[in-house]
């Protein structure tokens, strides 16, 4: 039963980097924001390696001081291997003007800084407290939200939702917007170990995120993402078909998934497994739509590609962004065309990043990341996108981006 209905301009699902984002811009504009969290701060999540262009963001929310601040491992760029080819981008050395550097961060951490920024800029965030139906009217919604301490309910009316519920998805599911990805289904098996790097005798960059190539089956891939405590987030990305030959216990199935990688397996000859690995499978999300005059949908409550080059927290925050500027015009009572004015402007990033993955899987992009003699000039551009800076459509690799890598991957070739 309802015990109450209470009232906001702007009710925001989740306190992840677009929720948080998100409220810190509408509070500067003066308005009235609720934000509605399931969980408690920290909690755990995946996307731990930031990209440059996150930073311009960051910085209009005015959370820079609190991430600076935070001694997160500070990253310049990412780093590829394939058996004995090694190749990284410096992401300082790139096409479009903007942040070079940018942080690897343990999520709970993150998350954390940033929902408690956007608390002391005076944004009400509601923890444990969950969405259960959600009503769309003409002129404004209703939440029936639940209270998970109390184990009341209330209703909370709002001219406009943002969910930016991450992989939760509250709208798709509640709404009936979910669509198949168009991406093959791949499962992630990851954990964090104490990986004392230094003493395995392998030289490596600590401020880089590492990709490493499976030396015989180039759609498998891992990642290492060393943070600042002397841990690393590692992964293992691949197709059901090929984790099932492997242990059932997932972190028994990484250890022996790495170990066939030589590289990898050297740097980490000295690990120590001390947590219990999880898997996630089927992550690739795709939806009918990303907006009306009523909701948006942020980051991956609208769509999730693959964790490959760390797009999941900069396509949030781009889409906090970019969702701010046309809600601001609609609660000041102008007409907003949602399509053109946030869905089509944020797909130009979007669709720049599946290229890119889906050139990861095909071998287009591996040719061109691993080629040993590329034009310094491209390399800056193909780097602006391994940065983030998927929406700069001066750049001829995000403006043409399928047929300007299958050109260069033909000479790469």
């Amino acid at each position: 039963m309802l015990n109450s209905r209470q009232r906001t301009q702007v009710a925001i699902i989740g306190a992840g980097p677009s929720g948080s984002v998100a409220a810190a811009l509408l509070n500067q504009n003066n308005i009235d924001v609720v934000v509605l969290e399931k969980n408690t701060f920290p909690r755990f999540s995946i996307g731990e390696s930031l990209l440059p262009a996150c930073m311009e963001v960051i910085k209009k929310a005015n959370m820079l001081d609190a991430v600076t601040g935070a001694n997160f491992q500070y990253k310049n760029g990412a780093a590829f291997r394939r058996r004995d080819t090694y190749t990284a981008f410096d992401f300082r050395d790139k096409f479009t003007a903007g942040a070079g550097t940018t942080y690897q961060v343990q999520r709970g951490n993150f998350d954390k800084v940033l929902a408690d920024e956007a608390a002391k800029q005076g944004v009400d965030i509601r923890y444990q407290h969950s969405v259960e139906a959600i009503e769309c009217g003409d002129t404004h919604s209703v939440i029936t939200v639940r209270d998970e301490l109390s184990g009341q309910s209330y209703a909370l009316e709002a001219d406009f939702i943002l969910d930016a519920s991450g992989f939760g998805r509250v709208l798709p599911r509640l709404l009936d917007l979910e669509q198949p990805s168009c991406l093959p289904v791949r499962h992630a098996i990851f954990t964090h170990v104490v990986d004392h790097i230094e003493d395995s005798g392998v030289e490596h960059d600590r401020e880089k995120i590492l990709i490493s190539v499976h030396p015989t089956n180039e759609d498998v891939w891992f990642w290492l993402i060393p943070f600042s405590n002397g841990t690393c987030s590692l992964g293992v990305v691949a197709e059901p078909e090929f984790l099932a030959q492997y242990d059932a216990d997932e972190k028994t199935a990484l250890q022996q998934i790495v170990a066939q990688e030589p590289t990898l397996n050297k740097l980490l000859s000295k690990a120590e497994y001390a947590n219990p690995a999880a898997q996630i499978g089927g992550y690739s999300a795709n939806v009918k739509h990303l907006a009306t005059n009523n909701y948006a949908l942020l980051g991956n409550a609208g769509e999730f590609l693959d964790p490959v080059f760390s797009s999941g927290v900069t396509i949030a925050m781009q889409s906090a962004d970019l969702v701010v500027s046309a809600l601001l015009k609609q609660l000041a009572g102008d007409d907003v065309n949602w399509q053109q004015e946030y869905a089509d402007k944020l797909m130009v990033g979007v669709n720049t990043f599946r290229t890119y993955v889906e050139g990861w899987y095909s071998g287009e992009l591996q040719k061109v990341i691993f080629y040993t003699d590329p034009d310094p000039k491209i390399k800056q551009m193909v780097c602006s996108i391994l940065a983030g800076y998927a929406w700069d459509q001066k750049n001829p690799f995000v403006a043409q981006s399928e047929r300007r890598l299958r050109t260069l991957a033909e000479i790469c070739s």
